[in-house]
Formats: structure tokens, C-alpha cells, sequence
């Protein structure tokens, strides 16, 4: 059954101490309310003591409101101290993809858009130069360009968060966006701004990495992907991945090669949240596997 099919799913992403009977009593509550479980994720962190579900039902088994849903389980929740949330797939979410002046993750994540690969909408593109504008112009979604003048970081914010409320965003995407957040702008999209850097950090700081790993004979370069955090490149890690290099390759070719892998990481990511796969917990994350 395809969450982007006339069948739509609701999903619930539960963490709470571990304890005995809670299969059992999280599955009952849904079974006395005639839904079908479609797919049951757990993991269980020995060394926290922690647990954590991602639980799919289908949605046309939904005889009462969602609020009503939402709250009985709330107040089930509570006796067991759970903490949870839950998504439905009948609401696409609205994506925000925040950009400088390189192209290659914003091309990746516009491509794959359009091929249905991310189940989403991007009615906005925002950056702070108006190098890829051509770029929003060929997918035929709204650039806006908010430049920093004079230095006035808190001034552009503002304009930013206009854009992203009058948008209805649920998702900000910093494809290459570089510039710091504020706090108080991750305070208010906690959770829901995604970031993707080299795997260098914090090794190779700031401008030329790719030159500096040369002359330093890396044998691996790779990209993360995280939450992002007022700990700048600090926040919860969602996807990862590396390539092993040799000395052969000169700082060009190093540079592609970790191009090809932010793209790759940085749509796993956003994949991963907008499939309402990923619980964060503390500074990590768990991330369950694609399934239905």
C-alpha cells in the first residue's frame, strides 16, 4: 500500500522509557479502535534505556475526528508517559529550500521533486544572492532574492520568516544556504530545518576545504546531513555518507566527488523526514527504514 496512493496513512513516531507490555498496550489501544496496523518499527537503546516506535495505520480506518484520535491517545500516552507525534498522508507537506550561490543540492532536490521522488510541494525558493535565480525559473517556482545589507542579518531573517509563514512552510531545506540562523529562528522551526555540509567539519573550517584536505592527503571525504541546532554543523545527524579518495586526486576532482555525495545524503534526509521516519532524541536521531 503506497502512502502516495488513494490509500493514505497515518503515522505515529513514539519514544518513551523502556518498559514491560508496551507492544501490547500501544497496539491494543489501536485494535479497540478497529484500525489495521499496516507497519510496526522498534528499537529498544539498552545502554539509555530508551524506546522508540514508528507505527503506520490506515487512514480510512478512522471512524472519529482526528482531534478525537489525537486526543485519547494523548491522554493514553500520558499514563505511560509517552512522548509522540503523528503525521497523516493525506497532508503533503510544504517545503522551503533556502540557497546561496551553489547549485548542485538545489538541482538535486527540484529533479527529484519532479520525478515524484520526494511526495511534496516547494512553493518557495529563498536566497541571499540572485545567482540561481535561472534555476527557480526553470522549475517554474518563486525566487526570492533577500540580500544582507550592511550587515543587517536580523533585518533579512525577518524578511525570511515572512516568506516562510506566508507560505505555509513545514520544512526549511539549506541546500549550500550559507549563512548562520539566528536562535530564535531555529527555536521556531525546531526540528524542521534540515542542513548539509561536508564531512570535513570541524577539521576544515570555512573557505577551500577541498584544498586544505589535499594538501593534508585525506583518504575519505564524505557529507552530513543534520537538524540544525544553535551548535552551528552540531545538530542531530540524519544521513551520512563517505567515498575513499587517494592522492591521485587533485582538489577539483575531490570537490565533485563531495558534491555527488551531499546531494545523495541531503535527499535521503529530507526523504527520511517527509516520510515520517526519523524520531530525534537528544542530540541523535533514530531512523527507521523506508517500509510501506
Amino acid at each position: 500500500m503506497s502512502e502516495n496512493g488513494s490509500n493514505h496513512t497515518v503515522t505515529f513516531l513514539i519514544q518513551c522509557p523502556d518498559q514491560k507490555g508496551l507492544v501490547a498496550s500501544i497496539s491494543n489501544f489501536f485494535y479497540e479502535r478497529e484500525f489495521n496496523i499496516l507497519s510496526c518499527q522498534q528499537y529498544t537503546d539498552l545502554l539509555t534505556g530508551h524506546y522508540y516506535m514508528r507505527l503506520q495505520l490506515v487512514l480510512s480506518d478512522l471512524t472519529t475526528t482526528r482531534r478525537q484520535l489525537e486526543e485519547e491517545f494523548g491522554e493514553f500516552g500520558n499514563r505511560i508517559n509517552l512522548r509522540w507525534s503523528v503525521h497523516y498522508s493525506d497532508k503533503t507537506q510544504r517545503v522551503a529550500l533556502m540557497v546561496s550561490k551553489t547549485s548542485h543540492c538545489l538541482y538535486d532536490i527540484l529533479l527529484r521533486w519532479k520525478e515524484d521522488e520526494l511526495d511534496c510541494e516547494v512553493p518557495v525558493i529563498i536566497s541571499n544572492h540572485p545567482d540561481l535565480e535561472s534555476v527557480a525559473d526553470q522549475f517554474r517556482v518563486p525566487f526570492h532574492c533577500l540580500p544582507i545589507k550592511n550587515g543587517d542579518k536580523s533585518t533579512q531573517e525577518q524578511a525570511v520568516r515572512e516568506l516562510l509563514n506566508k507560505n505555509h512552510i513545514d520544512l526549511v531545506v539549506l541546500a549550500r544556504y550559507m549563512q548562520v540562523l539566528s536562535s530564535g529562528f531555529i527555536e521556531e522551526y525546531k526540528g524542521r530545518v534540515i542542513n548539509i555540509h561536508h564531512a570535513f567539519l570541524p577539521a576544515f573550517q570555512g573557505g577551500s576545504p577541498y584544498e586544505r584536505a589535499y594538501e593534508r592527503g585525506v583518504k575519505m571525504i564524505g557529507a552530513t546531513a543534520h537538524y540544525a541546532t544553535e551548535d552551528l554543523d552540531e545538530g542531530p545527524i540524519i544521513e551520512q555518507d563517505v567515498e575513499r579518495v587517494n592522492h591521485e586526486l587533485e582538489p577539483k576532482r575531490l570537490k565533485q566527488i563531495g558534491r555527488d555525495i551531499e546531494r545523495v545524503v541531503l535527499s535521503r534526509a529530507v526523504k527520511a523526514h517527509l516520510e515520517s521516519r526519523i524520531i530525534i532524541s537528544g542530540k541523535r536521531t533514530i531512523v527507521f527504514s523506508q517500509g510501506i
